[in-house]
């Protein structure tokens, strides 16, 4: 039986630990903060008290973690993971970062005879839970053939993208598409809304045409039941907006439509809703209307 290490148990990876216990992994857990690992121990995982534990104790360790700065803390800070990695290892880090910085983080573990791959996910809480996400991987390709049972516990759709970084470039394809599908819905429901129109007969006859796609069929009925619980918050879009417009300008490409996402977002931030589902960008336009989407007649 394959042992699995897993740093971070947020929202992607709690449903990521219960589907490899579920698939019958021997699983090793490190969080920031302990106390959210005490349901997945409760159904047979252990815990380490340090990423470096962590890493020692398992064959295949993946990370979850929020964003760039927390990957390589994990990886390379104090008793980070670095420490405890044997030669031979393959560590798949699953969070979205900075495509340069993880090609720097696998140079760094390939001199400690380490291989790293990027396996950025997209599906949201709910593909977490069911074990169906999509995984874009960079990295060698042999590396992804040992550890593909581990992530087909995880994931349905695995694709490998490229060599280093291409996985973290592929994921921000995905969330180019992502928030310009949000703000497209959002402002097709913010019109509805101000016409006047049945907002679930009008949701329901768009949603089987050429304008349909999973995110308003997922996430349209939430905004019209004022449900803005994150599949994925405001806050990590946010983060995950500023790596897309850092490498578009980089790469010299205009991205008008995630730059209009960018700062209706920081509008929904700086009301107090950083925690709110990706979908809450709704209430930005709320905001510039006066109008409330979704809320029935008194």
């Amino acid at each position: 039986m394959t042992s699995v290490g897993l740093a971070g148990v947020g929202i992607m990876g709690r449903g990521m630990a219960q589907n490899l216990l579920a698939k019958g992994f021997e699983l090793w857990l490190w969080n920031r903060t302990p106390s959210k690992l005490e349901p997945l121990l409760a159904q047979g995982a252990r815990a380490a008290s340090s990423p470096a534990e962590l890493a020692s104790r398992c064959e295949v360790l993946l990370t979850c973690l929020s964003d760039t700065g927390p990957v390589e803390t994990v990886l390379f800070g104090p008793s980070g993971a670095a420490e405890g990695l044997r030669s031979g290892g393959v560590v798949v880090d699953t969070s979205t970062i900075s495509p340069s910085k993880t090609r720097e983080f696998a140079a760094r573990l390939g001199e400690r005879g380490v291989t790293l791959l990027d396996a950025p996910l997209s599906g949201g809480s709910e593909g977490a839970a069911r074990g169906t996400l999509s995984v874009m991987v960079g990295g060698p390709a042999d590396a992804l053939e040992r550890v593909r049972p581990v992530l087909e516990a995880v994931g349905k759709q695995i694709t490998h993208v490229g060599p280093s970084g291409s996985g973290q470039m592929v994921k921000l394809v995905n969330q180019i598409l992502v928030v310009g599908t949000m703000l497209s819905m959002a402002e097709a429901l913010t019109f509805a809304q101000a016409a006047g129109l049945d907002l679930d007969k009008t949701l329901s006859a768009v949603s089987g045409g050429a304008a349909g796609s999973w995110t308003l069929s997922n996430r349209g009925p939430q905004i019209l039941r004022r449900d803005f619980r994150p599949g994925f918050s405001v806050d990590l879009q946010q983060k995950d907006l500023r790596l897309v417009l850092a490498a578009a300008d980089e790469l010299g490409v205009p991205l008008q439509a995630c730059s209009t996402a960018f700062h209706y977002y920081r509008v929904v931030q700086q009301r107090g809703g950083g925690g709110d589902g990706n979908h809450a960008i709704v209430k930005a336009l709320e905001y510039l209307t006066g109008l409330e989407v979704g809320r029935k007649e008194e």
